[in-house]
């Protein structure tokens, strides 16, 4: 990251941190998952950067932005979003991001359509819609953390290593990090929070969007079923199926997921 530079933004009342390649080339902003932080997409911005100013900010709860004790649904984490985007003077950015940064990144389109150019939502949360549960479950992604974190940096890494063979190298270093930064705050929040529809927001979105999916039975959310009523619901919506990957599927099929990213970035 030598050629990189980081900042901070006051966004939405907190602080929000952030890293950059820089350059006056059209913007990219990058939303990472849930215990991952702005330098998991190192590998895709290190792709992009001589094409695009790539911004990568750490979500509230995680990285070195500020971990307020509550709003951590998708409508605080949007607005988090459109707060960096405005501080930042960005004029309409291309806006990407990956699981719960997919959600994020759809929130803002709904909410907040004139802020963005175009989506790029990587296996985001559109499952079907289910009543929800009677009372909030625990997160599952804390006790997970708990007997990862004491092991430190290098033995996450190895683990890391055996969990996910088809990752690059290079992947292993940043979600190790980002494992050892996330919150207590946002780990100890309810894993069922109230979320409207995704099919409720979708028809909202006026950008073009590329729902990026690959294999439910490798771990995959979104199945096919969904992604057909994606383009009922809204016919800006592309789909590009990635197959041979399960939930991380750019860093499970990287180069077919950037020359797919690339194309449709270049057509919008």
């Amino acid at each position: 990251m030598t050629d990189w530079y980081s900042g901070d933004v006051i966004a939405n009342g907190i602080r929000i941190h952030y890293y950059r390649t820089g350059g006056d080339k059209p913007t990219l902003v990058l939303n990472h998952g849930a215990t991952d932080n702005g330098l998991c997409w190192t590998r895709l911005a290190r792709a992009l950067e001589s094409d695009y100013d790539v911004i990568m900010p750490d979500a509230r709860g995680h990285g070195l932005s500020d971990a307020p004790d509550t709003g951590y649904s998708s409508k605080e984490r949007a607005a988090d979003l459109a707060g960096l985007i405005e501080a930042l003077h960005l004029d309409r950015p291309a806006v990407g991001g990956h699981s719960m940064g997919a959600q994020t990144t759809f929130r803002l389109a709904a909410d907040y359509p004139n802020l963005l150019r175009c989506a790029i939502l990587e296996d985001p949360a559109f499952r079907p819609a289910n009543p929800p549960p009677d009372a909030p479950r625990p997160n599952p992604m804390r006790q997970w953390l708990e007997e990862l974190r004491p092991l430190g940096r290098e033995a996450i890494i190895a683990r890391g290593r055996e969990r996910s063979p088809l990752w690059d190298e290079s992947e292993f270093g940043p979600w190790a990090d980002a494992k050892l930064q996330v919150s207590e705050k946002f780990l100890g929040r309810p894993f069922f929070q109230s979320e409207p529809p995704w099919q409720e927001l979708l028809p909202r979105i006026t950008c073009p969007v590329l729902l990026v999916t690959a294999d439910p039975d490798k771990g995959a959310i979104v199945t096919p079923e969904a992604a057909e009523e994606a383009v009922r619901l809204n016919p800006r919506v592309k789909v590009a199926h990635l197959p041979g990957a399960g939930h991380n599927i750019r860093r499970e099929q990287f180069d077919a997921f950037l020359k797919t990213v690339r194309a449709f970035l270049a057509e919008n």
